[in-house]
């Protein structure tokens, strides 16, 4: 085996072990949510290793729980992990000519926001052997995490359970709070979000709507005004303004 190879599983492995930690720990709440929706340890399992998303993997179980259809469930897939796509667009800019086909699939399945972030944050080209193994512990952690949150969920008290269960929120709302941080056009978009939300639960026709086709809708009009009100411009384009003169 050649020794860059070597280097690559090498990092691969070492920069899997806290994103299969922390992996393991959300997950645990999630496997709450799938026993809610009748989902075995196994199937939840098998779900998680392949579906590896955890807003996506949610919102599943929630459509599960309602029995919605599965245009539904294919449409909130769709839409929520439409940012994986923009992810291996950048990473693609890093694969070195010549990667067979087979090998970008293995490198793309495995995209996750922290498995994104620690590949770039390399610097480094990127191969399929660093890729499959950053993320297949990543994956094994998210798997078992969730399937323990369904065992535990069949043994623990009720009011154990319910808490256990809010831990699924604090993780998206440490999603969001950062960035939110940061900008107050995402912040003002978040306090919207919320608004919309409730509103569409308390006011008719839209409250008949299940939980999932009104994220749907929200997510799409929310996400869909946003880009038209306040587009994010390119390093380029902004560099371009930069060197305009204060008189041109």
């Amino acid at each position: 085996m050649k020794p860059s190879v070597k280097q690559d599983i090498r990092d691969g492995l070492r920069d899997a072990v806290p994103i299969a930690i922390g992996y393991f720990a959300v997950a645990i709440a999630l496997g709450i949510t799938a026993r809610q929706a009748g989902i075995t340890p196994f199937q939840g399992f098998v779900s998680s290793f392949l579906n590896r998303t955890s807003t996506g993997e949610f919102a599943g179980y929630r459509l599960v729980l309602e029995q919605a259809p599965y245009l539904a469930m294919f449409v909130m897939t769709l839409i929520v992990n439409a940012r994986y796509v923009l992810m291996s667009a950048a990473l693609s800019q890093r694969i070195p000519e010549g990667t067979p086909l087979w090998h970008r699939c293995i490198m793309a399945f495995g995209i996750t926001d922290e498995i994104f972030g620690a590949t770039i944050l390399r610097g480094k080209p990127v191969s399929v052997w660093y890729s499959f193994f950053i993320a297949t512990p990543a994956a094994l952690g998210w798997a078992a995490g969730d399937a323990t949150g369904i065992l535990m969920g069949n043994v623990l008290p009720e009011r154990i359970v319910l808490a256990l269960g809010v831990a699924l929120y604090g993780m998206f709302i440490a999603v969001f709070v950062p960035p939110a941080r940061k900008s107050r056009i995402i912040a003002g978009l978040v306090l919207v979000s919320f608004a919309l939300s409730w509103v569409f639960t308390k006011v008719a026709p839209l409250s008949h709507l299940s939980s999932g086709n009104r994220i749907i809708l929200l997510t799409v009009v929310i996400a869909g005004v946003a880009s038209v009100l306040f587009p994010v411009k390119d390093e380029d384009t902004q560099l371009a303004e930069s060197e305009v003169a204060p008189d041109a």
